[in-house]
């Protein structure tokens, strides 16, 4: 029996990740984005991974080894960037990803877009056009607008001594950075035309970033040096270096250096016609290139690339190395844990733990007996105290402090009787204080009877 309509074609989960993968990285093969960077790694292979992310939503990133070392500055996690990307997917787990070429700190964005604006309006009014290019004619004496403590002004002045030692230079210092530094200029170029004095102006500095150029693309600027009568070369930074007065000017040089070569000699027809070579040789490789993006794309579709297979074979790799580093983290931790348990118990039952409770019992116990041993002496003190008042006053002795007295005999018997003595004895009579012998020399008998 014949089937009216073809069976539906069934992917395995890899088959599937492969064919998204192929799809997203041939139409997003070149996307800039910008956010905020978060969850920076970097594993010890040197690849970076980390998400972007902006108030709503998030993506994640890898930037491989290759293409880290080629950056100029260090990310950190918060920045805000802007990348230039590559979309694509991770198979092994199906996760959409972006596989980074370069990254720059995000700021130059609404800058460029000003430029490009300013660069725009300023084409319309033809202020950029070839016909309003003056020739630079044979120099023999320059004007240069720089910084006079700039290592242009060095790089020209030596330029020109090599080459032609003969033109004369008039130097116009002005500021090339900073708020104040378009009026400086300004007033450098207008000034040097009304001078009248030299052949030709150089204006220009060395290289910086963007805002460090800022001043040379000032529509103000742009404008003085297109209505200045002296032609006027711009030499602003380093090659890649592009401004709005490179597109005004009369002639654009690389570097300062390259334009005191440019007025040292009439070189004008030479880099006309280089220039046309330059932009036919420019027309045709972008040409080119654009066959072999195409051939390129689409033996993509038919050839997986072993690179993106050892990438991918890489980013696992640091996965599971990252995976390896916590889990040994973990068994580190617990067996930390586990030996403090195992200390605590010790330190527990440990014998100096149990000699020093003991020494302790020991110390109350000496203390309380030598407590108890000082109460009992108090006590006893007390008592023998009380016994000795008690003694003393039935002393014999605490009588005669009263005013008595006590007489013995001569055999030491106390004498209570008259009738106990005789006449002539010798009787001791012990006082308070002392004794008195005396000699009995009369008896008299109480005659009192009751």
């Amino acid at each position: 029996m014949n089937q009216s309509t073809a069976e539906p074609v069934i992917f395995s989960v890899s088959q599937l990740n492969q064919r998204a993968k192929q799809l997203l990285e041939i139409s997003f093969m070149n996307v800039r984005v910008e956010g905020d960077i978060s969850s920076l790694s970097r594993p010890s292979s040197g690849h970076w991974y980390f998400s972007l992310k902006d108030s709503r939503a998030q993506v994640r990133c890898a930037m491989f080894r290759s293409s880290a070392s080629r950056l100029k500055f260090q990310p950190k996690e918060g920045d805000k960037v802007e990348i230039r990307a590559k979309v694509s997917l991770y198979e092994a787990r199906g996760d959409y990803q972006l596989i980074v070429d370069t990254m720059k700190p995000a700021g130059e964005g609404a800058m460029l877009l000003a430029f490009q604006q300013l660069k725009a309006r300023l084409t319309a009014e033809g202020l950029f056009n070839a016909e309003f290019k003056q020739t630079i004619p044979k120099v023999r004496r320059v004007a240069v607008i720089t910084s006079a403590t700039g290592a242009a002004l060095h790089d020209i002045l030596t330029v020109l001594q090599r080459r032609n030692p003969a033109i004369e230079v008039d130097i116009y210092p002005a500021m090339v950075q900073g708020a104040e530094a378009s009026a400086q200029l300004i007033e450098a170029v207008q000034r040097a035309n009304r001078d009248n004095k030299v052949d030709a102006i150089i204006l220009g500095r060395g290289g910086g970033s963007m805002e460090d150029l800022w001043c040379f693309n000032d529509e103000n600027l742009a404008r003085a040096v297109f209505a200045s009568k002296l032609p006027v070369v711009s030499a602003v930074g380093h090659e890649v270096d592009f401004t709005i007065c490179d597109f005004v000017a009369d002639m654009r040089a690389a570097t300062p250096s390259a334009a005191a070569e440019l007025v040292s000699t009439d070189q004008s027809q030479t880099l006309s016609h280089l220039q046309r070579i330059q932009q036919r040789l420019q027309r045709a490789q972008l040409i080119r290139i654009q066959q072999y993006k195409q051939q390129l794309l689409n033996l993509r579709s038919r050839l997986r690339d072993p690179a993106q297979q050892l990438q991918q074979q890489s980013q696992q790799l640091d996965r599971l190395e990252q995976r390896l580093q916590r889990a040994w983290q973990q068994q580190q931790q617990q067996r930390r844990f586990r030996l403090q348990q195992w200390t605590q118990q010790l330190q527990h039952q440990h014998p100096t733990t149990t000699l020093k409770a003991l020494n302790d019992k020991q110390q109350r116990l000496s203390e309380r007996l030598q407590q108890a041993m000082q109460r009992n002496l108090e006590r006893r003190q007390q008592q023998l105290g009380h016994q000795a008042n008690m003694l003393q006053s039935l002393s014999p002795l605490s009588v005669l402090g009263r005013g008595y007295s006590l007489t013995q005999t001569q055999d030491g018997g106390v004498l209570q009787s008259a009738d106990q003595a005789n006449v002539g004895d010798t009787l001791t009579t012990r006082l308070a204080e002392g004794m008195v012998e005396s000699q009995i020399t009369a008896i008299h008998a109480s005659t009192d009877k009751s």
